[in-house]
């Protein structure tokens, strides 16, 4: 069951959603790696961020290690209904910025494994990820990476479990809303 709250932003509201459930049930039925591997080889990203594939080890074994999954969904409702696509960006970030901390002191707190967000490293702003280096990480300690690329189907998971379709542009215009979904593993086995 999920449960909604609601928080004012400066240029949207937001609807925050939770969900639990068993980590094999959510394996088992929202995890399909071939599919979205093959999305992933088409971003830019790939291969060139800590966030996103291909990783090292064994991203299975990651999240094997645990029982059950909490998934959090925020949709992001502007106020303009006629804004560009563009500008979906300058409504996710600070909303992003805000739940990456979230997700960092729930993680603690679970003593669990979240899985955040696709897109630029929120830490390292403008400055190339060290990835494209062979370098370590600079925030091995903050950098998460998305539910996707570890193969889980954020449509599903959004739909099924929190009970919110994805919504998608059209005419160039933002969506009725922008989803944000996130997880973390935790209560090891």
């Amino acid at each position: 069951m999920a449960s909604k709250e609601n928080t004012p932003n400066i240029d949207c509201t937001t609807e925050k959603y939770v969900a639990e459930i068993d980590a094999k049930t959510y394996i088992d039925g929202f995890r399909h790696v071939e599919d979205f591997i093959k999305l992933c080889q088409q971003c830019k990203n790939y291969g060139s961020r800590y966030g996103c594939p291909p990783f090292q080890g064994d991203a299975l074994a990651t999240v094997n290690k645990y029982k059950k999954v909490r998934i959090y969904g925020v949709k992001i409702i502007p106020q303009n209904k006629k804004l560009p696509l563009d500008a979906a960006n300058q409504l996710m970030e600070p909303v992003v910025s805000m739940l990456n901390k979230e997700l960092l002191e729930e993680e603690k707190t679970l003593d669990g494994f979240g899985l955040g967000f696709v897109g630029t490293c929120p830490y390292c702003g403008k400055t190339p990820c060290a990835r494209l280096e062979d370098k370590p990480c600079r925030h091995p300690d903050k950098v998460r990476p998305s539910l996707e690329a570890f193969g889980f189907d954020v449509g599903k998971t959004s739909k099924d479990l929190l009970g919110v379709e994805l919504k998608w542009s059209q005419d160039g215009l933002i969506p009725e809303y922008l989803m944000l979904v996130y997880g973390i593993f935790y209560q090891k086995a």
